[in-house]
């Protein structure tokens, strides 16, 4: 039998993808480790989004367990923290899956987000 150290993800099945493979978990740096970093300058890593409701999370660090620290396009446009636990485990109805990995988003600098 093969270990894997990959993180198994709730939903991970109706997901057609990981909402944080390796790679991305990996590529985050730790929690306050931009601290002091200038909003525009700080990369967005990963973005996160709701189809049904339009909001996005922008992920700029992460904990390496559950909370992220970014940006949040939801009722106000704002920075701050949020977690993946919260986000893996939205369902619309009683089985699909809310919240999907942008698979087609390049990390950016706040600054060059809306260009």
């Amino acid at each position: 039998m093969t270990q894997t150290t990959e993180h198994r993800e709730p939903l991970e099945g109706r997901r057609r993808h990981k909402l944080l493979p390796k790679q991305i978990r990996e590529a985050l740096p730790p929690i306050d480790s931009t601290d002091g970093f200038k909003f525009d300058n700080r990369l967005l890593v990963v973005k996160f989004f709701c189809p049904y409701i339009g909001w996005r999370w922008y992920a700029v660090e992460f904990d390496g367990s559950d909370i992220f620290f970014g940006y949040v396009e939801g009722f106000e446009k704002e920075w701050g923290y949020f977690s993946f636990h919260e986000l893996s485990h939205m369902v619309v109805g009683d089985c699909v899956p809310a919240v999907e990995r942008d698979l087609s988003f390049e990390p950016v600098r706040f600054k060059d987000l809306n260009d």
